[in-house]
């Protein structure tokens, strides 16, 4: 079996090895504009040894934020600051990723640090959309219903996305369909109660992420990977579930993607998650087993040792890791040392590397 630091080769893309680092949310943009505390955050990851860096759910329209400083990828002028972070990224010897997303009713709310609760409409907030006009929770903002004729402008949004994501140089595109985000809210029938051909019925409630990705799958070069990051499981009775995860990746598969990132939740308010290292990893390996498709591990994954475990068994083809890159951006060059494994050490750094360390 392989291991943590065997490279995986998705398409025409060699990973260098199974570690990435996980879409996390800075909230630190202007109008959607890399700056350079993404510059830093992300070319940070990548000299420390992550194999690709992706990044934070970047906006498909400007209504599709979910805060008002999140990152954008819904105009032309987003592409410049990007692809300056891709260069650098690329330079030291990373893959770049960007996970394309719609914030739908979770749209138009503050940064964690503010509280995370609702923007108003105004100079900094707008009025959401979702599948119904229902909001997530009390403090959220009440969101408008999308009309049918409207599906098709945001499918186009994402494919124009994935257009700008390839201009910019990514060698990698995710689209978010998890979360409690838009496309999350067609899947989940705790959420999606439409009557029309989105709503209802399993083909209905796929519908929008098939046509997604499908228009993606367009413009996306098949020389480049496309990843889905699904929310595995509502984690309460009548909600999405791994039997659908397991169903819905099959299709995927055959639409052209290439991975699925298997996280968990978000689409309901209150519900009790059995939260614990690894939680949501039997998720990751019954859709690589059932599903034929090469899937991602993430959560509570923090020791090198773990990790390592999880490729070695079969239970996942890459890891994606969140906070424990936030808390050490080297993790990947620990874990190489932990494990007995080579990695590629910048040469700038060379002369800290601990005796004895395997290097490429």
């Amino acid at each position: 079996m392989p291991h943590l630091f065997e490279p995986l080769r998705l398409r025409d893309v060699t990973l260098s090895s199974r570690i990435l680092v996980s879409p996390m949310c800075q909230y630190s943009c202007t109008d959607g504009f890399a700056n350079d505390w993404h510059f830093v955050h992300l070319g940070t990851r990548a000299v420390g040894g992550a194999a690709l860096v992706f990044t934070e759910a970047t906006a498909v329209t400007a209504e599709g934020r979910i805060s008002p400083e999140d990152l954008g990828i819904w105009k032309d002028e987003h592409i410049e600051p990007l692809a300056r972070i891709v260069k650098f990224v690329q330079a030291h010897g990373s893959a770049a990723g960007m996970q394309i997303a719609h914030a739908g009713r979770k749209g138009s709310t503050a940064p964690p640090w503010e509280g995370g609760r609702e923007v108003p409409p105004g100079p900094r907030g707008w009025q959401p959309v979702g599948p119904t006009g229902e909001s997530f929770t009390t403090g959220y903002p009440l969101p408008r219903v999308l009309t049918t004729e409207e599906i098709p402008e945001i499918v186009s949004s994402f494919t124009r996305a994935a257009c700008r994501a390839l201009t910019a140089g990514f060698d990698v595109v995710e689209v978010h369909a998890a979360h409690g985000y838009l496309i999350h809210e067609f899947l989940s029938p705790l959420v999606n109660t439409r009557t029309d051909r989105y709503g209802g019925s399993f083909e209905n409630r796929v519908r929008l992420l098939l046509e997604i990705v499908e228009g993606v799958r367009t413009v996306w070069p098949e020389r480049l990977p496309l990843f889905v990051r699904i929310s595995s499981t509502d984690w309460t009775s009548g909600g999405w579930d791994i039997e659908q995860s397991v169903e819905v990746s099959r299709l995927l598969r055959e639409r052209g993607v290439d991975l699925i990132d298997c996280s968990s939740a978000g689409a309901v308010p209150n519900i009790h998650i059995p939260v614990e290292p690894g939680y949501q990893v039997p998720f990751a390996a019954r859709i690589r087993h059932e599903a034929g498709i090469a899937t991602g591990a993430v959560g509570l994954i923090t020791t090198a040792a773990q990790a390592d475990a999880i490729i070695r068994e079969g239970q996942a083809d890459c890891v994606l890791i969140a906070r424990e890159l936030l808390r050490d951006p080297y993790w990947p060059l620990h874990a190489a040392r932990e494990l007995g494994q080579s990695a590629s050490w910048p040469k700038q750094y060379v002369r800290a590397m601990p005796a004895g360390t395997p290097t490429r």
